[in-house]
């Protein structure tokens, strides 16, 4: 359905993550994946949404000059937003520890940002998730870390993986954004287009 509304469009997905690209082929849409390598670093004061749209529209910024008006960019970017601050990709088996540890016995916000542009435009949308996690042992916390080696996921979990399925008590939102994209809201902005 999608597909024949985007039939003028060459679609690129600047993303590595196999949840991103997994969730885009969903929607039936042919796409092709170019990365390019950014410092994601962000202003301090900034928070919440602020961070992943900032964040998604730096990685849109090495594409500016190449795009025409016939490709369209997707770039993304997602937080875990715990305690007042912002939970990214742990360096290290420590750092996920800690992150998961925070996690426990608590809700979370996930945001996840997307930044749809082209050579004529750039549009910026975000999707927030509450998370609830029940109160995890050091043991589950250890096993999940060493089994899932969860480095690559922002907060340090896959809410897709083993722990998604025995710690989560609740969600409020869209599953999906807590995987790293809002499809339901990247549906409705490339059927708009």
């Amino acid at each position: 359905m999608l597909s024949s509304k985007l039939v003028d469009y060459s679609i690129i997905l600047a993303s590595n993550s196999p949840r991103r690209q997994e969730l885009i082929k969903d929607l039936n849409v042919p796409f092709i994946i170019k990365t390019k390598e950014v410092a994601e670093i962000y202003p301090g004061h900034l928070r919440k949404s602020e961070i992943t749209d900032f964040l998604s529209d730096l990685k849109s910024k090495p594409f500016e000059n190449e795009l025409t008006d016939k490709e369209l960019l997707i770039t993304s970017d997602t937080i875990v937003w715990a305690n007042n601050k912002a939970l990214g990709k742990p360096k290290d088996y420590n750092e996920a520890f800690k992150m998961l540890t925070e996690l426990s016995n608590n809700t979370h916000e996930v945001i996840t940002s997307i930044c749809i542009s082209n050579k004529n435009f750039k549009k910026i949308i975000n999707d927030t998730t509450k998370v609830t996690f029940k109160n995890l042992s050091s043991e589950e916390i250890a096993y999940y870390i060493n089994t899932y080696k969860p480095f690559d996921k922002a907060g340090a979990y896959g809410i897709q993986e083993w722990i998604g399925k025995i710690a989560i008590t609740k969600i409020e939102g869209s599953y999906f954004n807590v995987m790293g994209f809002p499809v339901h809201k990247l549906y409705k902005e490339l059927s708009n287009l």
